[in-house]
Formats: C-alpha cells, sequence, structure tokens
C-alpha cells in the first residue's frame, strides 16, 4: 500500500535516488537538493514502507500563483495513479486552497496533466537560464 506525505521533511539522498532515474535531474547534487527541500513550501510524498516512490513539490505566494516542480515517481511504480494522486493532493491542499493559478513547467507528458484540469493555452512564461548566459568581461 502506498502512503502519502505532507511534508518537505525528506532525506535528500532518497530524493536523489528518484532523480538519477531522469535525464531532466540526474545531474543533481546532494547539497543543492537538500537546499531545495530547505525551501520548498509544500511537497507531498509516495511511499512504499520506506522506500520514497514518488514526490512533488511546491512555491507559492499562498494567495494568486504556485508553481509545480519535480513531480516524479520512480519507474517501478509508475501506472499505479501515484502521480495522479500527487498532484490531486497538492491542488486540494489546504495551504493552497486560496491560490488562483498553479504553473507547471513540463515538456513531457502534457496528456497526462491535461487530464487532471491543466491546459497549455495560457503560455505567457518566459526564461532566463543562468546556464546560457554570456559571462561579463572583466576589466
Amino acid at each position: 500500500m502506498i502512503n502519502f506525505l505532507d511534508s518537505p521533511d525528506i532525506q535528500a539522498q532518497q530524493l536523489l535516488a528518484l532523480f538519477c532515474q531522469t535525464d531532466w535531474a540526474g545531474d543533481r547534487s546532494l547539497d543543492d537538493t537538500q537546499r531545495m527541500l530547505a525551501h520548498t513550501d509544500v511537497a507531498i510524498s509516495a511511499w512504499d514502507g520506506p522506500r520514497l516512490v514518488g514526490f512533488g513539490r511546491v512555491l507559492t505566494d499562498f494567495i494568486y500563483r504556485a508553481s509545480i516542480w519535480d513531480v516524479i515517481v520512480d519507474r517501478a511504480y509508475q501506472d499505479r495513479d501515484i502521480g495522479k494522486e500527487i498532484i490531486q493532493r497538492i491542488l486540494k491542499h489546504p495551504k493552497l486552497e486560496r491560490v488562483e493559478l498553479f504553473w507547471l513547467c513540463t515538456r513531457r507528458y502534457q496528456g497526462f496533466y491535461a487530464s487532471l484540469g491543466f491546459s497549455d493555452k495560457e503560455q505567457t512564461g518566459m526564461v532566463w537560464n543562468r546556464r546560457k548566459q554570456i559571462p561579463p568581461l572583466t576589466e
């Protein structure tokens, strides 16, 4: 039986084991993951006994906007509606009940997210990527 918890108190090493299964988060470090968890406003995790098998997190102002990040399910546990349950728990979370708009950035699984009520019709975002910036000239 899968248990869901509402807490960012997750050992970063366990989360890294999930991230390593992906091409989008496989290079994250333990220190950065610990810092990320410390600054997460809402986190939902899925557990099979002591094993972390799913995760999703939110950054928010708790009124107008919330952004959902790092939704991930262990490969061995996919197709069991764990990701769906994580998203639904985020959207129904008591701390987020006043949030007007939830943003989700992904290039994959649009059909999955559309089935949960997300729309790609409101694309208004832009991104600034530190890794792609030209370093300033030094004098």
